[in-house]
């Protein structure tokens, strides 16, 4: 199979777009990219998104998006894999260009939540799990989490955990495309209230629209296209959708598989990866993702936070732009910006935020509560 390349990024700020519709902000980011790799038409077209019908009643975003840009005639499909759909829609169109079936695969993931009140997204977000279990009896995302914390605790200690947020907002300062590009201190969260004990309100992401997009080569045009690119290796698996019906609700399985899977398919160590896009949407999510990654020892990734190994100058630092928490948390374009991040960062373009000799990044992104795992590494060539 020939191998697959990031040619281009593009994307929108994270916010409250009141006056812009899910299409409007995802064709921007798509021709950001376009312009970014250098061309002007592509093979396949890719969207990832979750919530459309949910939120805006709209289906057939990938036929919507070609029409958009011009490209009508191209072959166009959504992806969905609950808040891991951009990740879902880049391994797509990664597969269908080392298939050898198309050369140039245009992937954009877009979001738009302020659409809703805040009980509608609430809502529409427990379509990730599984609803006439965790539905029924109302036990949305936030609520499951707060499960994980208690159980966390009481096996562990759940100290430092509440750094994984102050990180990120330290990381998002100054960043233009952050949602909440301010510090963040460790006495507010701990002071912030709780939306499901003991989980705080400044230990999630926040609601907000954006779209990000990537433009995919293979070989041959890697030849010809003369801007940065990275290599990219991704891998995927899954899960009981319900945490609690796993074996041990505190190890995400599917992320160990598909971390293994994809440092094996790359031929590199976790040693040699130089930071790491985490999926926190929650503090607790964040610190399991990286112990079940093989990055801390179970129970370790609070203290290890506490101690700066995951900042910017650390060890292998995580979010390097903000992660979920500061930078936003789109759902359906997560991924594609946390692969454009780490695009950015390989091509020696991420500013303030570069991370010194990068070579390497891994990103991880999740669909409910780890329930889908992709693992997606990316290497400087």
């Amino acid at each position: 199979m020939t191998k697959v390349f990031v040619a281009g990024v593009g994307f929108t700020k994270i916010a409250e777009h009141w006056d812009r519709g899910l299409d409007e902000l995802m064709a921007e980011a798509a021709l950001k990219a376009l312009e970014d790799a250098g061309i002007s038409s592509v093979n396949a077209i890719y969207v990832g998104n979750m919530l459309g019908e949910a939120l805006q009643e709209q289906a057939h975003l990938g036929t919507l998006l070609a029409e958009d840009l011009g490209l009508v005639g191209v072959p166009a499909f959504r992806v969905e894999a609950a808040e891991a759909s951009g990740a879902a829609a880049i391994y797509q169109g990664a597969l269908d260009i080392a298939s050898g079936k198309s050369e140039t695969v245009l992937v954009v993931g877009g979001e738009k939540l302020s659409d809703g009140l805040g009980e509608e997204v609430s809502s529409a977000l427990m379509m990730s799990g599984h609803q006439e279990y965790e539905g029924f009896i109302g036990a949305d995302f936030y609520a499951l989490n707060a499960l994980l914390y208690r159980l966390y605790d009481k096996r562990y200690g759940a100290g430092g955990v509440a750094m994984f947020p102050v990180i990120s907002h330290d990381h998002a300062v100054g960043v233009p495309h952050a949602q909440y590009p301010f510090k963040l201190t460790l006495e507010k969260v701990l002071s912030s209230p709780f939306i499901a004990e003991p989980l705080r309100r400044m230990e999630v992401s926040g609601i907000g629209d954006g779209a990000a997009a990537v433009v995919l080569i293979g070989e041959r045009s890697a030849e010809k296209i003369k801007s940065p690119k990275t290599m990219l290796h991704i891998s995927s698996s899954s899960d009981y959708i319900t945490p609690f019906e796993r074996e041990n609700p505190l190890h995400f399985r599917a992320l160990t598989m598909a971390v293994e899977n994809v440092i094996r398919e790359a031929k590199v160590e976790r040693r040699e990866i130089n930071f790491i896009e985490l999926h926190d949407a929650s503090s607790i999510m964040a610190a399991i993702s990286l112990e079940s990654s093989g990055f801390a020892a179970p129970g370790e990734a609070g203290r290890l936070a506490e101690k700066g190994e995951f900042s910017l100058g650390g060890r292998i630092p995580c979010n390097t732009f903000g992660g979920l928490k500061a930078r936003g948390h789109p759902v359906g374009a997560t991924a594609l910006y946390q692969v454009a991040e780490a695009h950015l960062q390989l091509t020696g373009r991420a500013g303030k935020n570069q991370v010194d000799s990068a070579k390497i990044g891994l990103v991880q992104s999740l669909g409910g509560v780890a329930a889908t795992a992709f693992a997606i590494l990316l290497r400087g060539v």
